[in-house]
């Protein structure tokens, strides 16, 4: 009898055929509204489950799921989880890093670029007819090349914008991180670490890309946005609650920094109001690994862990490896 797994979430079909391949597979294709009560009746009648990064797993819903046995994320990011409450309950998390890296980073720096030199004030300005003649002080921005780039969360992805700064566009690069890189990945990277305090106030453009948990839990507020240039830009490709979107917004619409590129947002979908009405912030729904290519890898790697798990006990890349080795 085939193992059974639930996939929270529409994904691509060539996956779920691979699925079925292994598991019977309780297949959500159509997007469905959970609510706690039915996210958690549904997973308790399965042993495992691909999710998307935004299912709860935690104290509550796993004493309700006595026969899950191992969650994948298909995303990298993995606040979903509650790792130590799936680790006493003996059940495997797993997420998706890497495969995402170079695609993510790329989008952080159209991100930086679109916020510096104001690209979508300047689509909306066209849109609105108001270009009528050339002048010289036509909606100017910051100036990316040469200048200094602020990275706080220096993992893979922070890294590959590190080298897209430095060696693309020949910026002087800080960073900050709970531990310090290796001499090596600092040269590798051209990049100097400093405390956060001076990041934020030596730095031209800042890229926040650590992961969330309480303890990052608006690590960019009103006091660090203080610290910040009046003409600097801060971009957010991590996740929502790593900045305070209230007090971004109100340095946004004061101009207290110049500008803002934000993929991710507290409590989204929703994004707090006032970040709508500043003009100087680019504002997209999520997609910085939103390439098919990638987003496709994501899914065989969560399909990955999963036949990894039943099959043979192991996983690639598990969150709590220390499930595995229990009797």
């Amino acid at each position: 009898m085939k193992p059974s797994i639930i996939v929270s979430r529409p994904i691509y079909p060539e996956v779920i055929e691979r699925l079925r391949t292994h598991f019977d597979v309780t297949a959500h294709q159509t997007d469905p509204e959970w609510t706690p009560q039915t996210w958690t009746q549904a997973l308790s009648q399965h042993d495992g489950a691909l999710t998307m990064g935004i299912e709860p797993v935690n104290d509550t819903v796993l004493a309700a799921c006595k026969r899950l046995r191992i969650c994948a994320n298909l995303s990298v990011g993995y606040n979903n989880f509650d790792v130590p409450a799936m680790t006493r309950h003996g059940v495997l998390a797993t997420n998706a890093p890497d495969v995402l890296t170079e695609t993510t980073a790329d989008f952080g720096f159209a991100l930086l670029m679109a916020a510096a030199r104001r690209v979508t004030e300047a689509e909306r300005y066209i849109r609105a007819g108001q270009w009528q003649k050339w002048t010289l002080d036509m909606l100017p921005g910051m100036a990316v090349h040469g200048s200094t780039l602020g990275i706080i969360g220096m993992g893979r992805i922070g890294q590959a914008i590190a080298k897209r700064g430095a060696l693309g566009f020949g910026m002087r690069v800080l960073y900050h991180n709970r531990s310090r890189l290796s001499a090596e990945a600092e040269a590798e990277c051209r990049a100097s670490y400093v405390s956060k305090p001076s990041l934020l106030q030596e730095a031209d453009h800042v890229v926040l890309v650590l992961p969330y948990s309480q303890a990052s839990h608006h690590t960019i507020g009103a006091a660090e946005l203080a610290l910040m240039k009046p003409t600097a830009t801060l971009v957010n490709i991590a996740r929502g609650g790593i900045v305070d979107d209230a007090a971004l917004a109100k340095a946004l619409l004061t101009r207290q920094i110049a500008a803002a590129g934000l993929d991710v947002f507290e409590g989204e979908p929703s994004v707090h109001p006032d970040l709508l009405k500043a003009t100087n912030v680019v504002l997209t729904p999520h997609i910085g690994s939103s390439t098919r290519a990638t987003r496709l890898a994501m899914a065989h790697l969560a399909a990955d862990n999963l036949v990894a798990f039943f099959d043979s006990g192991t996983a690639v890349t598990p969150l709590n490896p220390e499930v595995l080795t229990r009797p």
